[in-house]
């Protein structure tokens, strides 16, 4: 028998431990995508360097090995929904870490409206109601290709499966709410411009009595 696999670090950790403004963009992010610990962050944000990196490479380099690597890649980035059909090797760079987290599994299940939080969407990623077409697959941070995407939904075998499950019944009502709070939110914005504005200080207009003296100094 040979020798058992490695299992190696598919992420690299912070070069220094206490930067502020890192600390307080990963906080929001934990708050925004529901992750368990940071280790999904850095997870997500080593697979872009890894892109960026390999484009940054590839820009400089020119042949057919080069050509054939661009390409792989590109269709990498297509495959995920990264990068448009027609985009070219440099728009790799313009890719952020929010354009990753958006195809999470996790991110997904929730804008699918099949949950109603993003830590919902995890417990039912993890404890195995959601599938993707026949496979099922209990990692909230799987990167979903776009061929993919219409495939999810929950187990046949799961109580979730079913549309009148109180739980999807309580995740419809939450997504109506969020809809309704946004339009009353911009019905309330456009009333308040008008009003903004017919609060306008008037121009000052000129007294009568100085009009009327440049008026007779003009005359003479």
């Amino acid at each position: 028998m040979g020798d058992p696999k490695k299992h190696r670090k598919k992420y690299t950790t912070p070069g220094h431990p206490w930067q502020r403004a890192r600390i307080e963009e990963e906080k929001q992010l934990m708050q925004e995508y529901g992750f368990k610990n940071k280790t999904e962050i850095w997870k997500m944000g080593s697979f872009l360097r890894e892109a960026t990196a390999q484009a940054k490479k590839l820009v400089t380099l020119s042949g057919p090995q080069a050509d054939k690597e661009k390409e792989l890649l590109l269709e990498r980035m297509r495959r995920y929904g990264l990068l448009s059909p027609e985009a070219a090797l440099d728009a790799i760079l313009s890719i952020s870490l929010r354009d990753v987290l958006e195809r999470r599994l996790q991110t997904i299940v929730y804008k699918k409206n099949l949950a109603n939080s993003m830590k919902q969407a995890r417990q039912f990623i993890t404890h195995a109601h959601v599938c993707i077409g026949d496979k099922l697959v209990t990692s909230p941070s799987y990167l979903v290709p776009l061929k993919e995407e219409g495939q999810i939904n929950f187990r046949a075998r799961s109580r979730l499966s079913d549309p009148e499950h109180p739980e999807r019944v309580a995740s419809r009502a939450v997504k109506e709410k969020e809809e309704k709070e946004k339009i009353v939110k911009k019905e309330g914005n456009k009333e308040a411009k008008p009003a903004e504005r017919s609060k306008e200080r008037p121009k000052a207009k000129k007294p009568a009595k100085k009009a009327a003296e440049a008026k007779a100094k003009k005359e003479e």
